[in-house]
């Protein structure tokens, strides 16, 4: 039964690849019409390209004066909400965008000292603006406390980080001087 399979199979292979190339040398009688190959036949429906000569000459604009640039907004902060009235104000919490690239720099963090802070950023917060400890009360990316001593908002990345820049220089002599005291000491 195989052999009769693989007879029909070799068959059909051989007439499936010289067939259409056979087609294509086959002369024609004189009243006959001659044979198209596959490929003649779909050249005819390739797409071609018409110009008119008459129409007038479009002029290129390079200022591009007819497109529109949308810029995002940046979003306000959120206030998280306390659930009952008369208490302490709740903290702002960051809800803008943002990466910690963009945060650094917005800081005046030097970029050769942006691996040193994204070690010890990423064992504070994992680089989220909003962690709050809730033993202590240290927030933001770098677990300033307590939170208010960080000018304008803790929750905010480039303050928090402005001040931890400050913080880094005054306390440990550079960032690569917090990296080490954070390494010995997983603290900073």
């Amino acid at each position: 039964m195989l052999a009769v399979f693989a007879a029909f199979a070799a068959l059909g292979f051989v007439a499936a690849n010289a067939g259409p190339s056979g087609m294509a040398f086959a002369t024609a009688e004189d009243d006959t019409p001659e044979p198209v190959s596959l490929y003649a036949s779909s050249i005819v429906d390739a797409q071609s390209l018409v110009i008119d000569t008459d129409a007038e000459p479009v002029a290129f604009d390079p200022d591009r004066g007819g497109y529109e640039v949308y810029v995002k907004p940046k979003p306000t902060p959120v206030v998280a909400s306390s659930g009952g009235g008369g208490g302490a104000a709740a903290p702002l919490f960051y809800s803008g965008g943002g990466s910690p690239a963009e945060w650094m720099s917005a800081a005046g963090i030097p970029e050769s000292d942006w691996g040193y802070v994204d070690y010890v950023v990423s064992r504070e917060s994992g680089w989220n603006p909003n962690a709050t400890n809730r033993r202590s009360g240290a927030c933001g990316l770098v677990q300033a406390l307590p939170c208010s001593k960080v000018p304008g908002s803790g929750y905010n990345p480039v303050d928090n980080l402005r001040w931890a820049n400050g913080y880094a220089v005054g306390r440990y002599g550079s960032w690569a001087g917090a990296y080490n005291f954070w390494v010995n000491n997983h603290w900073w």
